[in-house]
Order: C-alpha cells, then structure tokens, then sequence
C-alpha cells in the first residue's frame, strides 16, 4: 500500500505539483457563511453548532446518532457537507410535524462569528503557482472535495487522465486548491476538469471565475461523481453546469452490467462504437438535461439492468455536451469502479470529450 501510494504521489507530483502557494487570507465569502439554520443548512454544518445540534436532539433525541458514521463526519471530506436535515428526513424517520418544530427552533438561533468561520474552513483561497508541462491543450485537472471522497475513483480517474495527457500530448496540471480558480490562474487553461468533485467547493469570487470563463470560451469537463450529491447548494452548478440533479443509483446490487447507447449523429461519437455494454454503479437523475439545452451523446438501456423504484427515467442520458456562452461543457455519469478508467469506450469517450471541450475553435450546439 505505502509503495502505491507513494508511486501515485511521484506520478501527480512529476504532472503537476507547483510550487507552495503563499500564505492566503482566511476565506470570508464563502457562500453558506450568513445563510441562517435551517433543516436546508449542511448538515455537517449543524453538527459542528452545538446549539444546533442541541435544537435538533431535544425535539428528535438521539435520531442523528442513529446515522451510520459515515454521514455524519464533520471534517470534509464527509458526506455530511452534501446532506441535510431535509433530505435525510426519510432515514432519520422524523414526522412531519418534528420537521417543522426543528426548523422553528433552528431559525430562531444566531449564526454566531465562530461558525461563520468554520462554514467557510472548508473552502480556501490557496492560488497555487503552476509549472506548466509542454504541450498542447492546456488542462487543469481539479480534485477539491469536501463532500463524498471514493480514494481509489479518484486515483485511478487521475492515473489514467495524466497517461492519457502523455499519449495524446496534452498539457495537464492537477490541483486540489479552490483558489486556482481566478481570472489570471483560468486564462492559463483551455478547459478544467472535475475529477468525482463533490461538495460545494467554491467560494463566491471564485464561483463567478468559473462563470465568466466559461462564458468567453473556457472548456469544462465533468465527471461521474461531479455530479452525484443528493444535495446542492450552487442551483447554477446543478441547474445550468451540470443541467441534471442526481436522484440515485441501484444499490441491490449497486454494480451492473448494461447497455449503452451512442448518439451516432453527436459531433463526439466518431470514436465510438453504436452501442457497448458496461459493469458500473449507473446515476439516475430527478431532472433530464435535455430541458436545460443539452446534446446527448449517450443514453442508458433501461430493460438491460435492475432499477430499484423511483429510479426510472425511461428516456435515460447517460453523456452529453452543452454550451455556457462561447464554453463547451460536457458531462459522463460514468466512471465509479477504477477499472471503468482502463475500458476501451470509456478511455476513447474522454479522450474525445477533453479535445472538444479544450478547443476554442470546436463547434458547440445547444437543443434548448
């Protein structure tokens, strides 16, 4: 294990390590930092309040503890920064009317200084100073996370990114710092890639970075978990960026075989074939990104695998690519398993999508 990590760590440091970045400011605009309590708040967010936590174990006592350890970490990553009270209604079995005596009690508390800055302790203003290897496009591969973190995803989405960098002659940077994202660090890139990101990991200055850079021709390119939380606290993210809100997967079993269809008439679908079958944990999503513009390029067969209820979309987008001004977006649910980053259609399909994105002379088409 030490040896894997430790040739991992020699690989993202030999692409991307920049120097160490200087000291930074302590984050004051994160966006949560005034927003009031509320069963809406983060959870992690409640959990770290004691008068919060204390509101919500008075009228539910003892339900939160009841909520594997896994939801309920408070230091990021923890998937608690991408639930709340709200949403964790149904497996905290809370009634409706201790729902609404939570949130009476929550709104009635002060949002004191000390939370505030731990709110905004989870974001960071860090700009790191990037040696940028030869090479054309130039990609910056993002990996801030503060909600859900899978370490082997992640690193085996990075491994096979920066060999696909060496192949194919891109020049790719990683980083795990929100203040890369600035006008000055962004002008330095073609197009940004999300790996598995989850949790609200940009600050208000930032957020609107990432706006206006895509809106003059910026490439952004999603991946699997980057759009995967049950929560959001960025409505343009989920709504507009993404163009979908994650619902669920299966999860009995949470892995399986199914089919894939392509798109054949999508500008991306040259390199791949009509259609291939895949093992991957499959998103199902409350929203269809075709209402918010989006050219699928890849859709889900639903008869091919087990959907538990409420998980049926019948028309069913797996891939697709969107345009934010003279940006190109694109976006692929899959990719949880390591193994789905060494798949021939899979390996072909970002290959393709990351040339497109990070090229300011390809054609973007929105349906909307």
């Amino acid at each position: 294990m030490l040896i894997r990590q430790a040739f991992l760590g020699c690989i993202a440091a030999l692409a991307s390590i920049s120097a160490m970045p200087a000291i930074a400011k302590p984050v004051i605009d994160c966006p949560l930092r005034d927003m009031p309590f509320s069963t809406a708040t983060p959870l992690i967010d409640i959990l770290r309040s004691p008068a919060a936590r204390s509101v919500v174990d008075k009228v539910v006592p003892g339900r939160i503890d009841t909520l594997p350890p896994f939801f309920t970490g408070t230091t990021p990553p923890s998937f608690s920064a991408i639930l709340s009270l709200r949403k964790a209604v149904g497996m905290l079995q809370i009634k409706p009317d201790k729902v609404a005596a939570i949130e009476a009690k929550l709104k009635a508390l002060p949002v004191t200084d000390a939370e505030k800055a731990a709110r905004c302790a989870r974001y960071d203003n860090d700009v790191p100073q990037f040696t940028l290897p030869a090479g054309r496009p130039r990609l910056l591969l993002f990996e801030k996370i503060n909600g859900f973190r899978d370490g082997p995803l992640v690193d085996a989405a990075r491994k096979a990114l920066l060999g696909m960098a060496k192949r194919m002659g891109w020049s790719m940077v990683v980083t795990d710092k929100g203040g890369a994202f600035n006008p000055g660090t962004l002008r330095t890139f073609d197009a940004v890639i999300w790996n598995n990101v989850s949790g609200d990991v940009l600050t208000l200055s930032q957020r609107k970075a990432l706006q206006a850079y895509l809106a003059r021709g910026g490439g952004f390119v999603g991946m699997h978990g980057t759009a995967g939380d049950p929560v959001y606290f960025w409505d343009w993210y989920a709504d507009r960026l993404i163009g979908a809100r994650f619902k669920g997967h299966p999860s009995n079993p949470q892995f399986q075989e199914a089919r894939i269809a392509v798109n054949k008439a999508h500008p991306l679908a040259s390199a791949l074939p009509a259609e291939w079958r895949m093992t991957d944990e499959w998103y199902s999503f409350g929203t269809n990104p075709r209402t918010a513009g989006a050219d699928v390029l890849l859709t889900l067969d639903e008869s091919s695998y087990k959907l538990e209820d409420g998980l049926r979309m019948g028309d069913h987008p797996l891939a697709w690519t969107n345009c934010i001004g003279k940006g190109r977006i694109f976006y692929s649910a899959i990719g949880h398993l390591p193994e789905s980053y060494s798949q021939a259609q899979h390996v072909s399909l970002l290959e393709s999508a990351i040339g497109w994105a990070a090229n300011r002379d390809a054609p973007c088409r929105a349906k909307g």
